[in-house]
């Protein structure tokens, strides 16, 4: 009786026993491994997944494989460039260029240009330096000069007159006081009771409040009766309810 408990317990103690997996290490094929984490598989570097097994991915000289299930299974090393599909060739880079950050391009130095597949040196004119502008020239001239085909010719700036940067039109304006004539700064004229006035598109020169423009002139305004001076100072209007007739400030109607 005792023996065939010990029996039948011995049988339940096996059926009640958690089932542990058993290793999947045979079921891996060649060149492959265990996932880190999850489950299943994985090809090892430089072979890729084909059916169930993992088949080695021709790397060529200069590039590295990139274990990834699509593409060519491969990159060209920094510095190097795709050729065909195949192969990795160096980068070219020409006298005066550098590798672009991508490891793919180059671009050229500072004090040259890109042309074709050189980079040309920039020829900088005496009295000139270079830009940083790619969409403007390559050089311009240093204050003072300006550009006269491929150099730097001084400006030469008459007297009473001084540079003023501007990038259009002439480069030299003249000092106040003095108006451009000719290419010269002229002095400017200012009659009896006027005072200079540099606004453009005038003379140069203003009558004082209470006198008007008379050829080269300034003469006094002589007020009709019923009239006063406008807020130019230099013309006069009627006061209310008159009207202006004949130089005369007459009743309205």
């Amino acid at each position: 009786m005792i023996r065939r408990f010990a029996a039948v317990f011995g049988l339940l103690l096996v059926f009640a026993a958690p089932a542990f997996p058993q290793s999947s290490t045979s079921s891996i094929p060649e060149n492959a491994h265990a996932k880190s984490y999850g489950g299943g598989w994985e090809c090892n570097l430089s072979y890729r997944l084909a059916g169930d097994t993992c088949v080695e991915v021709a790397v060529p000289q200069n590039a590295y494989p990139t274990n990834k299930p699509y593409g060519s299974g491969w990159e060209c090393l920094h510095g190097y460039i795709e050729v065909e599909g195949t192969s990795c060739d160096k980068v070219f880079i020409p006298e005066g260029g550098y590798l672009d950050p991508s490891g793919k391009r180059w671009n050229c130095l500072r004090g040259y240009r890109k042309i074709d597949d050189i980079c040309q040196e920039i020829a900088l004119p005496e009295n000139s330096y270079l830009t940083n502008d790619t969409s403007a020239p390559a050089w311009r001239c240093n204050r003072g000069f300006e550009a006269k085909g491929e150099k730097c010719l001084a400006i030469d700036v008459p007297e009473h007159a001084f540079l003023n940067g501007s990038k259009y039109g002439r480069p030299w304006t003249c000092e106040r006081g003095y108006f451009e004539q000719d290419g010269t700064c002229t002095a400017v004229f200012i009659p009896e009771n006027a005072y200079f006035d540099d606004a453009p598109y005038r003379n140069g020169w203003k009558c004082a409040r209470g006198y008007e423009v008379s050829g080269k002139r300034c003469v006094l305004i002589k007020l009709p009766d019923n009239a006063h001076l406008d807020r130019s100072g230099n013309r006069w209007e009627c006061n209310k309810s008159f009207q202006r007739a004949r130089g005369r400030c007459v009743l309205s109607n």
